[in-house]
């Protein structure tokens, strides 16, 4: 049993691919052993999670996930707890292997309630597993609703019920209240769901049991894991252009602090030289707080030996100077109002293609509604399947797609699977985080990473600053975030 963590490095495999492997795993093994391993697992980590509880109540479904909850129900009998066991579903319609399950739990002695008791220690979900395609019917739905609603953990076998193992997306409106503490045992394979959208609220801590069968997984993975990145330490006889140049260029009238604030994060995270060319011309020539910063005319940068970092705050002027900063940049992040422009106008679409056509190095940054923008199509759209729309970014324009929000997603256009980020929490939630990112992945550019690796270097640095911001702190602002770059 494996606790999955940001430093996690594995394959997710999407609902189909999950099952072809759990029909050729039982295909090599006596009937019923899968659940019965499942159930252990099960067993063992309520175990572990509340030690010292009496009672823990199982809500059981009416399929092998249910039956899963049957063995863990068993097995907690056998070893001194008191399990009580709510069945929702019809006895004559259990798949066999559940049925062998349920048999012994009975004949172990577990008790079977019509309703949840008054009190207990653990909650466990063992509702709706992977196959489930429709929101938890009405006595369903209320488990759920008063396991998720009172100070108990909650421990979801498989996956939480009601969540979509391949997109994230939850039918059960219970996910978003609040309990305690949530855990999470997936059997087999690591589901891309359990980590973006309504996922990573839904699961809570996650944990992993191949159930021994883990060698020899021929399918091909949805997504993955990509764990901490690695970067090399600065050698010492290095110097500020070893480490490259950016340019930021944005800070509209009245939105100048975006623009500072990416470039304040490229300097911490390791730049060579920082110029910002601002597009309000009012602007001071100098930032005091920062003068390490060079603040030019944007027209005046030339960007031929730089990585640009364009849009921050770059309201609808950032659309005059885009054609030359696609033309000509080194290496570029597009951000914010550089991907509204470009949503918007065909010419700047194609010029972005033709970029990265070229092989000129090119991330862009969008959050949901962005993205929609980039796709025509709507926010919903994206979060019904954030995977496939950052694959899609990436196929239509050739460049890195870094879509934003809960499990952030970067995708390439070579078809390789995309990288779940597994850093990062509501701290994030602020204005001027997003530009911070940008900033950090112009300075991986700038330092010669290539783009993928810019991205994920820089996304994974950014979660874990809001991972490890001290809960005594105030609360973590852009600047603070823009400061702690370096790593």
């Amino acid at each position: 049993m494996q606790r999955i963590t940001s430093a996690t490095v594995a394959n997710l495999f999407d609902i189909a691919a999950t099952r072809r492997i759990e029909q050729a795993a039982a295909a090599n093994l006596p009937a019923h052993t899968l659940m019965q391993r499942a159930g252990l697992a099960v067993a063992r980590l309520a175990m572990a999670i509340a030690p010292h509880a009496r009672t823990i109540w199982i809500a059981c479904g009416p399929g092998n996930n249910g039956g899963d909850g049957f063995e863990a129900a068993a097995q907690l009998q056998q070893r001194g707890f008191l399990p009580i066991v709510t069945f929702a579903g019809d006895e004559s319609r259990l798949p066999a292997d559940a049925m062998a399950s349920l048999q012994r739990a009975r004949d172990a002695g577990v008790i079977f309630a019509p309703t949840p008791p008054a009190t207990y220690g653990l909650a466990i979900d063992a509702l709706l597993g992977i196959g489930a395609t429709r929101p938890p019917e009405t006595v369903m739905a209320e488990w759920l609703r008063q396991m998720h609603s009172t100070a108990q953990p909650v421990l979801s076998v498989d996956v939480p019920s009601g969540l979509n193992a391949d997109t994230g997306i939850s039918s059960a409106s219970a996910h978003s209240d609040a309990a305690a503490s949530r855990f999470c045992i997936t059997f087999l394979t690591l589901k891309p769901g359990l980590f973006t959208a309504h996922g990573r609220d839904a699961t809570g801590a996650v944990w992993f049991d191949d159930l021994g069968c883990g060698n020899g997984i021929a399918e091909p993975p949805a997504a993955r894991l990509a764990g901490m990145p690695t970067t090399a330490p600065r050698r010492h006889a290095s110097h500020k252009g070893s480490y490259g140049d950016v340019a930021v260029i944005g800070g509209a009238s009245g939105m100048a602090g975006a623009a500072l604030l990416a470039a304040s994060a490229a300097l911490h995270a390791g730049a060579g030289r920082v110029f910002v060319g601002l597009l309000d011309p009012s602007v001071a020539p100098v930032d005091f707080a920062q003068p390490e910063l060079m603040l030019r005319d944007a027209d005046a940068l030339n960007l031929s030996g730089m990585t640009a970092v364009c849009g921050c705050g770059g309201g609808t002027a950032v659309r005059s100077v885009l054609p030359r900063v696609l033309a000509t940049a080194a290496a570029l992040v597009l951000d914010a109002d550089a991907l509204n422009a470009i949503a918007g106008d065909g010419s700047l679409q194609q010029q972005l293609v033709s970029r990265t056509r070229r092989g000129k190095p090119t991330v862009i940054t969008p959050h949901p509604l962005e993205a929609a923008r980039l796709l025509n199509c709507t926010a919903a759209d994206i979060q019904a399947d954030r995977l496939a729309a950052a694959r899609k970014l990436a196929s239509r324009y050739g460049a890195i797609a870094v879509l934003k929000g809960s499990g952030t997603v970067i995708a390439d256009s070579s078809g390789t699977p995309p990288v779940l980020n597994l850093t990062g929490n509501a701290a994030l939630a602020t204005a001027g985080t997003g530009d911070v990112l940008a900033g950090m992945i112009g300075a991986a550019l700038a330092a010669q990473q290539s783009p993928f690796e810019a991205a994920h270097t820089a996304v994974w640095r950014h979660g874990q600053i809001a991972d490890t911001w001290p809960a005594d702190a105030p609360p973590l602002t852009a600047g603070a975030l823009a400061r702690q770059a370096s790593g």
